[in-house]
Order: structure tokens, then sequence, then C-alpha cells
């Protein structure tokens, strides 16, 4: 059973919010879209569950071309970031709603919300009134509504956004093992590298309206194929420097560096570096390149700080251990391990650099 987009692009008063698109996923797999705001992901899932209708290409489900198709005729369940759940009836008749709809016969009504119940933790819940769960519970709820039809692809639009730290990281180790035990495609949609990261399965990252990978979730955060997609996948955002290679000798705004610090088998040309927050340290390695910033803004977050840099026109930010005694506007040379760069072209494509060593 296999969910497959051909083709398929979204044109709305003439401007393109889903450009061509070929993606397909597997029966029984966790997909995750990751992106910012407005990249897409919401419009993506609308054409999956036939809510909207592609301007062009083939939306093919179990083998079958449901391009046109309503939505009420497809096997879908969707979860939206504002839960909903019917507050005048009980957590039960919830969950059973849809079936009743579908005019399933009351033993097998029963035993559906039973099972599933038991599935989210809502056994105990079943006579109480929405308004009397927490919003993890509530949550749950909504969710067991779309697993209780046992539809074949499960939609989950930023379904822990309104929720409280707690309660997401609650729902968030639940939803891999719901996910394990229910054998749908579930697609998840979420701003978070993060939140990615901990569902793993698959990740399709989405840039105005693009997918720019899919693959394995580990696969695609640790071998971006290009620029864009390791903007996507770095919360905070990834550094960047551009330099120019000419013979042995990187020159960049900042000053020259050796080319073997990580980019001598290159042409020579213009390239763009690119380096995650954590592989920047205030500590001297061996092989480490020194740049000199100026600090703007630190974060302190328990045993790890966040500073905000200035590299002439670039502005980066490290991620360091502990807390430390710096303030801001204070001259801070900082040190990048050079085996963790990436070497992206002036087009954006990976060419080199840390993704080949993570691989091998």
């Amino acid at each position: 059973m296999t969910l497959t987009l051909d083709g398929v692009t979204h044109i709305v008063n003439g401007q393109t919010h889903i450009h061509p698109t070929d993606l397909t996923l597997e029966n029984g797999t966790m997909n995750v879209l990751l992106g910012p705001t407005s990249s897409g992901k919401t419009s993506l899932m609308r054409l999956m569950a036939g809510l909207d209708q592609p301007t062009k290409g083939r939306i093919i489900w179990e083998g079958n071309d449901v391009t046109g198709q309503r939505v009420q005729d497809r096997k879908v369940a969707m979860v939206y970031q504002q839960f909903i759940n019917y507050p005048s009836m009980s957590v039960y008749d919830n969950i059973a709603s849809p079936m009743k709809l579908m005019g399933l016969d009351t033993s097998e009504i029963d035993r559906r919300v039973r099972e599933t119940a038991d599935l989210m933790q809502l056994s105990p819940m079943l006579d109480r009134k929405p308004l009397e769960l927490s919003g993890g519970q509530q949550q749950r709820c909504a969710l067991a509504r779309a697993l209780v039809k046992n539809a074949g692809l499960v939609l989950l639009d930023e379904p822990l956004a309104n929720l409280d730290y707690k309660l997401r990281e609650e729902l968030r180790a639940e939803i891999p093992r719901i996910f394990e035990e229910s054998g749908s495609i579930f697609v998840y949609a979420t701003t978070e590298p993060e939140e990615a990261l901990l569902l793993g399965g698959n990740c399709a990252t989405l840039w105005e309206g693009r997918v720019t990978q899919f693959g394995p979730t580990a696969q695609v955060y640790r071998q971006p194929r290009d620029a864009t997609t390791a903007r996507v996948f770095s919360d905070p955002p990834m550094n960047f420097l551009a330099f120019e290679k000419s013979g042995d000798v990187l020159r960049h705004p900042g000053g020259d560096i050796p080319a073997g610090a990580f980019a001598a088998g290159l042409p020579d040309g213009r390239y763009l570096a690119g380096f995650r927050p954590s592989h920047l340290t205030l500590e001297a390695g061996p092989d480490a390149i020194r740049f000199d910033t100026t600090l703007n803004v630190t974060e302190i977050t328990g045993s790890e700080t966040f500073i905000h840099l200035d590299h002439g026109k670039e502005r980066w930010v490290g991620l360091i251990h502990g807390v430390r005694d710096l303030k801001s506007g204070q001259a801070l040379p900082v040190y990048l391990d050079a085996s963790r760069v990436y070497i992206f072209a002036e087009d954006g494509a990976l060419v080199a650099g840390a993704p080949y060593a993570e691989a091998a």
C-alpha cells in the first residue's frame, strides 16, 4: 500500500503553492514534512487528503488514481494543530463519532473505541467530557478519533504546537509507538528539526513550496544535498561563510585560510562553507580554524549557552557547553573543526565536506 504524488503542482490565483513534486510514501512508514511557516507543508497535506485538487499531476493511492476523488471517499484521517473535540459528548462518543457516520454496528464500534482508548491510555476517561481532560489528554482524544477509522493514511498537521513543553515531550514519545502499532502511513508536519529527529522515520524538507530532499530522517540531517536543505534542517540555523578558493588559499572577508583546512581537493572558484552551531567552540583544537568575531548576544539555556556572533557581514550562532561570563560587544575568537564543514557550490549543491565523512 503506497501513496504516490506524481508530478503534483498546486497553483492558486496565479501563485504556485506547490512546485512539481514526485513523492512516494510506503505502507507502515512515519514521514515527517519539515519546513518553516509557509513552506508548503499544509498545502501538501491537503492535496494528499483530497481537500484540494492538484493543478497538474496525479495522486495515486493503493495503485488507484484518486486525484478527483472526494475526501469522504478516501481512507484518510487528519489531525490539526487546533485539536477539535465535541465538548458536549463524552470521550467515548467523541472517539465513536466517525464510525457512527460510517454506519458500523454497535459491537464493532465498541470494540474499536476500547482498543484505541487503551492504545492512547484513555480507558479510565471514556465517561468524561473533553473539557474535564488536560490538554495532552484532549489531543490524545483527537488522535484516537483519527486512528479509530482504521485509515490507511493519517495526516498530523503540527498536532503538538499548542501544548506546553511537558505535554509535547510526552506525546512525542507516544506517537512513534502509536504509529508502530497502527501500521498506517503517517505524515507529520513540523517546523522543528529536533522534533523531526525525535520522530525518526523518513523526512521531506520543504522550502517555498518545493521538496528539497526526501529520505531517512537521520540521513537527510547528516547528508543534506544542498544549502537550502541544510538551512531547513538546522535549529539554530546553520552558519555559512562565502569564500573563494585560489590555489592553496581560501579567501573570505575575514582573511585567508590554507586550502588544506577543508577544501584542498576543490577546483578554484567560489563556494559556500556551512557548519552547525554546535561545531563552533571557544577552545583551540589541534586542527581548528580560528575566526575573529564580535559577540552580539548570549542566551543561557541551563548547561549550554547560545552565542550570537558578528563576523563581518555574516551573522553566526554558536552553541557552547557551560555558562560563560561573556559580555556583548567584546571581541571573541571562535574555532571550527574543519572535518565538520559542508562545502556547497555557488548554486547551493553539496560538493564536499562533512557528510562524506559521516556517511563513511
